[in-house]
């Protein structure tokens, strides 16, 4: 694409625009910043008095024609702009809103008639889809549901839901090959979007906000559910189906499944077919953004495109005649690009990228030669009026951090000057080298790592996967065959890229540091950057050292704190003293790739700065042990404490030591005893549940207690064999996630516990917690605090009365209504 302006022709500056733009931005992210929204209509009275405010101002304006650059039109020209944008977000926001899925209706079989949409995506259970609904029927009556729901289709129990006795045939049966476009009917069970909420965790909620899907839920199969039934193919979505073809040739052309997940990603956007361990590397050698549809790929794709366009232009004299071919070069790039994002997918990433290259493009047709800075702000504010949200995307400020630090540090001043190979080749290497150096800080205080030979890996893939691999994964889609050699081209890179992400320190990870530390380590970066006299460029060193120095904070000495992490219907307790740290069972598993682990608990460590001295595995199921691996493969000096032995996985990675009663320990002041199971219980083929290990945690005036799964008869044992002071607790981590099994009264008469953590899926297939257990917690005047309500729990023994709630912390108006989740599943 051409420069944002010619060396050689003056820019021309607008004082008005900057702090207009500057308000769009500020007034969107001050609008995302609201823990509930307000009425749709005050909303529009704000950008009613928005647009009477600009009239004024050009009204006054005319009659005493005030300096643009004056304190008072800036400051106005600000607040004003702010208004508008902080009025129209939320009026958006209030109308998307208002299509919620009604609690009423959640978990209720509704029969639904509509079209699938997007990509659909086989894991090992099933298929899950996006389907754009048409009607909605309940009970023989019309309903009224969001227009976009997003269901799995389940193969196995799980989806039919009904009783042990039904024939395995129903119990089993497959989903359906479901393609992008087609209408069917199929009975559903809906509930809205709710995610886990962790300190420095994914929002899962904000994500499904801006996919616009207001409801999950799963396709009924059981014996007394109307089948679904296919209607037909429409017309609807035909990019989808076009996609979906593509994707299905890839693989069946590709016999390695690594390198057909790339290609599938690089050609319709499917991001999900790359593997996991692919993704790690990926991330490890800071290449991950090469491997999706990416500002970088929709960016080349528009240069070439536009060159192409250009020079077949300049073949017919009568075209030029008509339009020159320098502008028909930069309309046929965008429009191109344009093109390549919609078959992609249309993904966030590409939507920004081709606002940004049409907001450019528009600029250069106009003839106008604006300033670097107002340019800049102008393509951000552009895209922030499309989309809002993306304020809270890690990509969005990534990006436009890199292309503002390019224009401050004039990285293109070389090429200007030698156009050569050479100056080409030393030109991309000091932008790739200002970028990681300037991006580092940034990179950090996002995700807590940073590859440290990503600038060795981006030089090589960059070219390697621009130049190379994506034209021959495009080119496939036309001409047989070339799949083939883009295949091995990616196979190449990744043998490339597994040796660089086996360096030792091949990644830096430190505790998340707060904003202010961040902006600073940017601009310090930055400064080292531009093009300075050293002596100006090395003050950019203390700028970095708060967010590389960042400590997070830790428990006072004789002191402990608990984290119970939102890991959905599973189990992951984070236990913390002042220089000690201990993770009691490591959540679930949710398929063959993703797991509490991977999802939750490895980032939450990094981002608090955690090394682990012990995992301890309360018992063998899933549930408990389903993020387990990817916890020990990050954390190398972690003791595996557990129930059993019989995971050759994990036994692999680490051997574990048995928990036994009797088992004591103290870290800083704070006193681990595992009070259950006993040496004898082992080899007698006792059920999971029964040997959970129980871990009892005291400093003295606070106690807490970790139970596992244990039920109704191991409660009985523990309180038989030992005096009630050894069981009294001030924290109950819920036996069995509030499962009828448990919680006795006997048991809970002889904890006595003030507050009682649960630990629980979102209106979980099991009904946990049980409504006649929180019955018994309640007759004892215990405190019930449950994940799917709270999300992450924190307790700290030297603040003993208060409960930390993430929810509450951090609560937003795209997520659910505290209120509204008071309800049992």
């Amino acid at each position: 694409m051409p420069d944002v302006h010619s060396p050689t022709t003056p820019a021309l500056r607008h004082p008005a625009l900057t702090p207009t733009l500057l308000g769009v931005l500020a007034g969107s992210a001050l609008q995302l910043q609201l823990a509930a929204l307000w009425s749709g209509r005050v909303y529009l009275l704000l950008v009613l008095a928005a647009v009477g405010a600009y009239g004024l101002m050009a009204v006054v304006g005319k009659a005493h024609r005030p300096s643009p650059g004056s304190p008072l039109a800036w400051g106005g020209g600000v607040l004003i702009a702010a208004l508008l944008a902080f009025g129209a977000t939320g009026w958006r926001a209030s109308s998307f809103a208002s299509g919620a899925l009604s609690p009423a209706l959640e978990g209720r079989d509704i029969r639904v008639t509509g079209v699938v949409s997007g990509l659909p995506q086989s894991f090992e259970g099933g298929t899950r889809f996006r389907f754009d609904l048409a009607e909605a029927a309940l009970d023989g009556q019309n309903v009224t549901l969001p227009r976009r729901l997003e269901l799995a289709w389940y193969a196995g129990p799980f989806g039919s839901r009904e009783t042990s006795d039904e024939s395995a045939d129903e119990l089993n049966r497959l989903p359906e090959p479901v393609q992008a476009g087609e209408r069917w009917q199929m009975t559903v069970r809906l509930k809205a979007p709710h995610g886990g909420v962790n300190p420095h965790g994914f929002d899962y909620e904000l994500w499904q906000w801006e996919q616009g899907v207001q409801a999950t839920g799963y396709v009924r199969t059981g014996r007394n559910d109307l089948p679904p039934q296919r209607l037909g193919m429409t017309w609807q979505h035909p990019v989808d189906a076009l996609r979906q073809r593509v994707r299905e040739r890839i693989f069946a052309s590709v016999p390695a499944p690594q390198a057909a997940g790339v290609i599938a990603a690089l050609v319709t956007g499917d991001q999900r077919a790359i593997e996991r361990a692919d993704w790690d590397v990926f991330r490890a050698t800071g290449v991950a953004h090469l491997m999706s549809i990416s500002g970088l790929h929709i960016s080349m794709f528009a240069w070439l495109a536009a060159a192409v366009v250009g020079w077949l232009w300049q073949r017919s004299g009568r075209l030029c005649l008509a339009l020159p071919a320098p502008s028909a070069a930069l309309v046929g790039g965008v429009l191109l690009a344009g093109a390549y994002a919609l078959f992609s997918g249309w993904g966030v990433p590409a939507q920004r990228t081709v606002l940004m290259l049409a907001t450019v493009g528009a600029l250069r047709l106009a003839g106008w030669r604006w300033p670097w800075p107002q340019v800049w702000l102008l393509a951000c504010a552009v895209v922030v009026a499309v989309d809002p949200w993306a304020l809270l995307q890690a990509g969005f400020w990534l990006s436009f951090v890199a292309v503002g630090i390019l224009f401050a540090s004039d990285s293109g001043a070389a090429s200007h000057r030698d156009k050569g190979a050479r100056g080409r080749v030393v030109s991309l290497l000091r932008e790739q080298w200002v970028i990681t150096l300037a991006l580092s800080p940034l990179v950090l205080l996002l995700f807590g790592q940073v590859s440290l030979v990503g600038l060795l890996a981006n030089a090589l893939a960059i070219p390697w996967v621009t130049l190379l691999v994506t034209p021959l994964a495009m080119l496939g889609v036309l001409v047989p065959g070339v799949w083939g050699v883009a295949a091995w081209a990616v196979q190449g890179m990744s043998a490339l890229l597994h040796v660089l992400a086996g360096w030792p320190w091949a990644v830096l990870s430190m505790a998340q540091a707060p904003l202010w530390a961040g902006v600073a380590g940017v601009l310090g970066g930055l400064l080292l950057a531009l093009r300075w006299p050293w002596s100006l460029r090395l003050a950019g060193l203390p700028l970095l050292l708060p967010v590389l120095l960042w400590q997070a904070p830790r428990p006072p000495a004789n002191q402990f704190e608990l984290l119970a992490a939102d890991v959905g219907q599973g189990s992951a307790v984070l236990v913390r003293t002042r220089h000690h740290a201990l993770l009691f069972d490591a959540g679930p598993r949710f398929g063959s790739d993703s797991d509490a682990g991977q999802r939750v608990l490895v980032p939450l460590l990094r981002a608090l700065g955690v090394q682990l001295n012990s995992l301890l595995l309360s018992h063998s199921d899933s549930d408990h042990t389903g993020g387990a691996l990817a916890v020990l493969m990050t954390q190398p000096q972690a003791q595996l404490l557990s129930s059993f032995d019989n995971d050759a996985t994990l036994q692999a990675l680490r051997p574990a030591e048995r928990c036994v009663a009797g088992q004591r320990w103290q870290w800083d002041g704070v006193d681990f005893e595992v009070l259950h199971p006993q040496a004898a219980d082992y080899g007698q083929g006792t059920k999971t549940n029964a040997m959970s290990c129980v871990l009892r945690i005291s400093n003295g005036p606070q106690t807490a207690l970790l139970t596992g799964d244990i039920e109704q008869a191991q409660e009985a044992q523990l309180v038989q064999r030992l005096p009630a002071p050894s069981l009294r607790a001030d924290v109950l981590l819920v036996p069995h996630h509030g499962s009828k099994s448990s919680s006795s009264d006997l048991f809970l008469s002889a904890v006595q516990p003030r507050l009682a953590l649960v630990q629980a899926g979102y209106r979980n297939r099991f009904g946990h917690p049980a409504g006649p257990v929180l019955v018994r917690y309640a007759a004892y005047g215990a405190q019930v605090v449950a994940t799917p309500q709270c999300g992450a729990v924190t307790w700290q023994s030297w603040q003993a009365e208060a409960v930390r709630c993430q929810r509450a912390l951090d609560q937003r108006y795209w997520r659910r209504d505290l209120a509204a989740l008071d309800d049992p599943p």
